[in-house]
């Protein structure tokens, strides 16, 4: 069993925000299926090819993405290296995307949540860029929204994201990073 578990903050008023990127990707992706609650997440369950695949949106804020995590790896017996984060990187030019494992959080603290709560770093991570404006305050920055071109190249990624999502589950991560990084703008 694998998990693709998109990262971001629950509430209307984050739906559009950079912060969120993992779960734009994540409803983009199941925008056909209904999400059921459990744990504090939406999840979304699926057979793709012959493996079943759980796509979790965590409920907590972003800081408090570990505890759901760990419920839903606990609960259904995933390892950690069956499991995708996907997520925002401000160190990413926007249009630009990553897929790494045992990677660090990069100081992304939903990402410090999760290896705290897994006790392990051997996940997949797919960081997709949202750049950095260091004239604007980073929580503010990172909770803002895209402007109209900034979402357009948002969107390429998200086009293209179901591919990454479908090789890390049928051949496994080492190959997805062999195939999809360095590419993007």
């Amino acid at each position: 069993m694998k998990m693709i578990v998109g990262l971001g903050n629950p509430g209307k008023e984050y739906v559009n925000t950079r912060h969120n990127v993992g779960f734009i990707v994540v409803d983009n992706y199941c925008r056909n299926d209904k999400f059921k609650e459990k744990f504090n997440g939406l999840y979304v369950d699926k057979i793709i090819g012959e493996e079943k695949v759980l796509f979790l949106k965590p409920l907590s804020y972003m800081n408090l993405s570990g505890t759901v995590v760990k419920s839903y790896t606990d609960y259904f017996k995933i390892n950690p290296e069956d499991i995708l984060i996907i997520r925002d990187d401000l160190d990413l030019k926007l249009g630009q995307y990553k897929v790494k494992v045992n990677s660090s959080s990069g100081g992304d603290n939903g990402i410090k949540s999760i290896i705290e709560c897994l006790n392990t770093n051997s996940f997949a991570q797919y960081k997709i860029g949202i750049s950095n404006d260091k004239s604007v305050n980073t929580k503010d920055y990172v909770l803002g929204t895209f402007s109209k071109l900034e979402k357009d190249i948002l969107d390429s990624v998200v086009d293209i994201s179901p591919k990454i999502i479908e090789s890390f589950i049928k051949n496994g991560v080492e190959i997805t990073m062999n195939n999809y990084n360095g590419m993007g703008k």
